[in-house]
Parts: structure tokens; C-alpha cells; sequence
């Protein structure tokens, strides 16, 4: 009967195979078979799931280190605007400073009057005291091209070489930075 029943392409029947055991063979590697094509297409997916899993992470970081950096920088262009605004102004004001000083310096008979100056001049030394103005010291100290304009050179035997001697204009700083340079005479 084996003999008579085959399929076009020459395999016995089914009742053939299960009874030599073939059959069993070859469904058991089918089973292998569908297995491993299982395991492989998992591991594909997995590892396809990990690769994009790793460029959102490098994105994610990368876009975490854009905003770090621009939350810095904000915040160093926002403490240098207040620098130079507090600068502009300070340098707006140096002018009326100078003037009370000048006031201050000439002979006054009228001590109300005197008094009334020194007052409105200690304010405005504290306002700019608490804006963190100070003054550049200068007189009898080395010439420093930094903070000195030097606008006249003296012959004089009191002091030393490159020594500033006189003060004509008192110069301000505002932390390290340089509102006004202090116009002096430098000896010999």
C-alpha cells in the first residue's frame, strides 16, 4: 500500500511516515526550527529596540547639555548687564561727586551751608558705597597704566620715579572693572 499512495513528489502519505518514525524527526526540527527563527527575530527586535533606546539617550543628553549651557550663559550675559548698567550710571554721576568735592574744598563762611554740603556728599559716597564703587587709590603710589591716565610729568625730588605726586581727577572702580581712570601727574 506504501507503494501505491505518493504524493507528485514522491513522499509516502502520512500513515507511512508515522509508522517508520520519520515523520517524528522531521516535525521535531520544524519545532527547532520555528524556535530559533523565534529567538532570532526577538534578539533583532531587541536589539533594535536597544539601539533606539541608545539615540534617545544621546539626544536626550545632548539636548540636556544645550540647555545647561545656554541656562549659564543667560545667566553670566544677565550679571554682566547689571554690571554695565550700574557702571553707565556711576559714570553719570562721578561729575556731580567731583563738583561736591570742589565745593567742599573752597573756603565757606557759612557753616549751615558747609554742613548741608558734607552731608549730601557722605550720601552719595554711601550710595555708591552700597552699588560697590570704591575709590582707586592714587596719590604716592607706582604708576599703573591700568588705572591711571597720566596727564602731565613732574620733576620733583620728593618722590619716587614713577611715583604719582598729584590728583586732578579721582578714578572709580566697580569690582575689577574700571569706571573712570584717576588723572594724575607721575614724578620724575
Amino acid at each position: 500500500m506504501t507503494d501505491e499512495i505518493r504524493d507528485a513528489d514522491g513522499c509516502e502519505d502520512f500513515e507511512s511516515l508515522e509508522e517508520s518514525g520519520l515523520h517524528e524527526e522531521t516535525e521535531a526540527e520544524t519545532v527547532e526550527t520555528a524556535e530559533t527563527e523565534i529567538v532570532e527575530e526577538a534578539k533583532e527586535e531587541t536589539d533594535a529596540a536597544e539601539a533606539a533606546l541608545q539615540e534617545a539617550n544621546d539626544k536626550y543628553m545632548r539636548l540636556f547639555a544645550e540647555f545647561d549651557n545656554y541656562r549659564k550663559r543667560t545667566a553670566k550675559e544677565k550679571a554682566e548687564t547689571y554690571q554695565d548698567a550700574v557702571a553707565k550710571t556711576v559714570l553719570e554721576l562721578l561729575p556731580a561727586v567731583d563738583s561736591f568735592e570742589r565745593a567742599m574744598e573752597s573756603p565757606c563762611t557759612d557753616e549751615a551751608y558747609r554742613s548741608g554740603m558734607e552731608k549730601i556728599y557722605s550720601q552719595m559716597k554711601s550710595c555708591l558705597t552700597k552699588l560697590g564703587v570704591e575709590e582707586i587709590p592714587s596719590l604716592n603710589e607706582p604708576f599703573d597704566p591700568k588705572v591711571h591716565n597720566a596727564i602731565r610729568q613732574v620733576e620733583d625730588e620728593n618722590f619716587g620715579e614713577s611715583t604719582v605726586c598729584e590728583v586732578y581727577q579721582k578714578g572709580y572702580r566697580l569690582g575689577d572693572r574700571i569706571v573712570r581712570c584717576a588723572m594724575v601727574a607721575v614724578a620724575n
